[in-house]
């Protein structure tokens, strides 16, 4: 027993509640969605500022490339390129206005100068870009020293057009480094910031949106430790969505669970009632019959024929109980189901002139021909009979029975109507439970056991119909009930 509640603490513990789930799978779907947006997005702008320092680089490369083309030099030194790069360092204003000077001086570009034996001349300083000799200019993009950078190469003419040598311009991206740096960054707080108080937003939403899950699952605790408990879930009205249906059918749920744990209690209470009675009856003749009756045959015969009738009784009552039990299983699917309703009234009407010849029978028939149920014979039959039986019983002083049968839209509207002492209307609220008798004593002296109109509810309602009561005390009763006519196409 310990073992088993340690099962379940430790199970409880470990519980992930659904707004934590829905919550953390929220943040990781729009993590990596903000993580691929992200992305694409760098890469446009990456793929953008790369178009343009390419352009940058090729432009840099044409300028000094073109200084270099005016000279009419069979190889490249190093001292002719310091002369034409930088012609006049005397005059200040013309190098602040050579395009060559402006190139040169830039911060992120390095220009490397080879001769055409490949012989570095250009910076002093040894460069680690190595030479490729190439025939037409190109620019590309490649990692030196674990750094993006990007290297523009072009080869070097003179004015015969003689190539005497090969530049290289190493643009090392600082502004794009320096940018992205920064684009960066401001993606990862974006990331952390937008996460968070996305999380808390999705919490507070899922918390809300779960709430009448939450509900149900205390009123189910309260109704599990109290079954009569009348708690329901509260329904949200304002903004009705799927968790307010299911709130609504749970509640449902539980005023049907709630009175069927009414009913049974009541039918086993009145079950025991009813045949505690017989039992005893039963139990005292045979007592009687044990003591001084075996001797006697008045007292023998009276004994017996007391016990046969009160086992009727109970065997009446047991297949009463079985009747009610079939009808609460009756299922809505109507397959095998096909009754003309018009026949089985005219027969039980028959039927009936013949059993009672003291009873005054009517029927009024308003079905112009054949009208067909989906519903067992047995069925529509065993309603007849029982609303015909209850008629009879009540019907002592004015023994009229009436019968009236029509069409009503779709469905078929049968009444059985009596003149006898009738039903007032607190009586009326319960005439359909089980075991419920108008007057006991009366419907005992008749052999009545209380399940017949039960049955008749539960057999026409389980076929999709509805049934009625008007009465008034010493002027009568009318039961009247509609069932689905089966449609034409189908008949």
């Amino acid at each position: 027993m310990e073992k088993d509640e340690t099962t379940e603490n430790s199970t409880a513990t470990k519980r992930i509640s659904l707004k934590w789930k829905w919550t953390l799978g929220t943040l990781v779907g729009v993590f990596f969605v903000f993580c691929m947006f992200a992305w694409f997005l760098t890469s446009a702008f990456s793929n953008r500022m790369l178009n343009n320092e390419e352009v940058n680089t090729r432009r840099s490369m044409f300028t000094v490339a073109k200084r270099l083309e005016q000279q009419s030099l069979q190889q490249l030194t190093t001292k002719d390129i310091d002369k034409i790069l930088q012609p006049d360092q005397d005059d200040f204003s013309s190098m602040v206005k050579d395009p060559v000077v402006h190139e040169i001086a830039r911060s992120d570009y390095d220009m490397v100068i080879y001769n055409e034996q490949g012989k570095q001349i250009y910076p002093s300083e040894q460069s680690q870009i190595s030479l490729k000799r190439v025939k037409k200019p190109t620019v590309t993009v490649e990692k030196i020293n674990g750094r993006k950078q990007m290297l523009g190469r072009q080869p070097i003419t003179n004015q015969k057009g003689e190539r005497v040598g090969y530049l290289v311009v190493e643009n090392h991206l600082i502004t794009y480094h320096k940018t992205f740096k920064q684009v960066y960054a401001i993606i990862v707080v974006s990331i952390v910031l937008g996460l968070m108080f996305l999380g808390l937003w999705v919490y507070w939403l899922s918390g809300y949106l779960l709430q009448p899950i939450k509900d149900m699952t205390k009123v189910a605790d309260r109704i599990q430790k109290d079954p009569s408990s009348p708690e329901r879930v509260s329904l949200r009205t304002k903004h009705p969505d799927e968790l307010s249906e299911l709130a609504a059918v749970f509640n449902e749920m539980l005023d049907k669970m709630q009175g069927f744990i009414t009913q049974q209690q009541r039918f086993v209470e009145d079950v025991s009632h009813e045949l505690r009675t017989p039992v005893a009856i039963v139990k005292g003749h045979m007592e009687l019959l044990d003591r001084w009756g075996k001797d006697d045959p008045k007292i023998l015969d009276e004994s017996i024929q007391a016990s046969l009738t009160e086992m009727k009784r109970m065997q009446g009552l047991v297949q009463e109980m079985l009747d009610l039990t079939r009808a609460d299983q009756i299922e809505l699917t109507f397959k095998d189901g096909q009754t003309d309703a018009k026949e089985v009234i005219n027969a039980v009407y028959n039927n009936y002139k013949l059993i009672y010849p003291d009873f005054t029978f009517l029927l009024d028939d308003g079905l112009k021909g054949p009208t067909w149920l989906n519903m067992n014979r047995d069925h529509f039959e065993q309603i007849l009979i029982i609303l015909t039986d209850n008629a009879v019983k009540y019907s002592q002083d004015r023994k009229e029975i009436h019968f009236a049968a029509s069409k009503s839209g779709s469905n078929l509207e049968v009444a059985i109507q009596d003149f006898g002492e009738g039903i007032s209307s607190e009586d009326a609220k319960h005439i359909f439970d089980r075991f419920y008798r108008v007057d006991k004593a009366r419907s005992r002296k008749q052999g009545g056991n209380g399940l017949g109109l039960s049955i008749a509810q539960k057999v026409i309602e389980g076929y999709g119909g509805e049934i009625t009561l008007e009465s008034a005390v010493g002027e009568g009763s009318v039961f009247r009930f509609t069932l689905p006519i089966q449609s034409e196409t189908k008949a």
